[in-house]
């Protein structure tokens, strides 16, 4: 009889899981290239159960983490050509399209919080014509994720000056942040996220561009052991929607996914300062050396970084200027 219970239940347990996977009329797919413990990971998460919760199960979000299908490089064409859904991509992932994204690297441009804040705002003079931009690729802008600043990893020794970057073979993850290498003495190469610690641990680069939250989702502690505060360039990461797929949808299910859009990049920005506090803590109490730059060397590497500004003038056209007017008067 306890035989036959078990059995019955199993069956049921089937049914009820075969009837809970056709439950939802919309599947939603999103890439990542960072692991789910990262905060953009736990962001997408926060995104998920809004939407879920919101829709009653009409709108199913599957999260697909850690490059799992496609590299951070791999997103924008995936989802602009609808092999994927959604995605997330770092912004200057879209800089071959739109070379003018790249203005949040630019050089110790964005160098505050209330800078970064104004431009990112939806609908800003930055913004807006970022978003419009990408459009022309296929995909739509649901929000984005704020990841922090950039800082140098190194080991030996911090980078805390152009001098201390010569010779030097230097990770970066976009065109300008390679130009700034250049520009300070070393030698860019772009490696994926996902890559970072692979490249460090046997020695593919000296020194690791990246956001100081990263240091504690992927570990980087393990293979560096210095940090430079230099926040020379703002990380900004999307999260973008194939536009055939998403103009399908019910006027209802746009409107909620844009609503948990909406909270979610509220949420990540608010957080972000803490996030990054943390990962300090964190990379310390691991033994790292975490290094600030002078003032006179901070100055150095804008003195270095003055060839960055006019490539991006001369690569990156009307848009580009028009981003930078806009960006001089935050």
């Amino acid at each position: 009889m306890k035989k036959f219970i078990r059995i019955l239940s199993m069956v049921f347990a089937g049914f009820a899981f075969t009837v809970s996977s056709f439950a939802a009329d919309v599947t939603m797919r999103i890439s990542i290239q960072l692991p789910m413990k990262s905060h953009l990971g736990q962001n997408l998460l926060l995104f998920k159960k809004d939407v879920e919760k919101k829709s009653n199960g009409e709108i199913e979000v599957q999260i697909y983490d850690s490059a799992q299908l496609y590299k951070d490089k791999e997103v924008p064409a995936a989802v602009g050509s609808g092999s994927i859904e959604s995605g997330v991509a770092s912004l200057t992932r879209y800089v071959g399209d739109i070379p003018a994204v790249d203005l949040f690297y630019q050089p110790f441009l964005l160098n505050s919080e209330e800078k970064v804040r104004k431009a990112v705002a939806k609908g800003s003079a930055i913004r807006g014509p970022i978003d419009k931009a990408i459009e022309g690729t296929g995909s739509t802008v649901l929000w984005w994720q704020a990841y922090g600043s950039a800082v140098m990893l190194s080991k030996g020794g911090a980078i805390k000056n152009p001098s201390d970057m010569k010779g030097k073979k230097v990770r970066v993850f976009g065109k300008t942040l390679g130009a700034f290498v250049k520009a300070s003495g070393g030698a860019p190469t772009l490696i994926s996220g996902s890559e970072q610690y692979l490249a460090y641990q046997r020695g593919t680069v000296d020194v690791g561009m990246t956001g100081v939250s990263g240091v504690k989702s992927r570990k980087l502690f393990e293979v560096m052991d210095t940090i430079t505060k230099t926040n020379h360039g703002d990380i900004e990461f999307i999260v973008v929607a194939n536009s055939k797929w998403f103009n399908s949808l019910s006027s209802n299910h746009k409107k909620i996914i844009m609503d948990s859009a909406l909270m979610a990049e509220k949420d990540v920005r608010d957080k972000v300062s803490a996030i990054e506090a943390d990962a300090y803590a964190l990379a310390k109490s691991k033994g790292m050396k975490v290094v600030t730059p002078s003032n006179a060397d901070i100055e150095a590497f804008k003195k270095a970084s003055k060839p960055v500004y006019e490539a991006y003038k001369k690569n990156a056209g009307k848009l580009g200027s028009q981003l930078l007017d806009a960006a001089s008067k935050l």
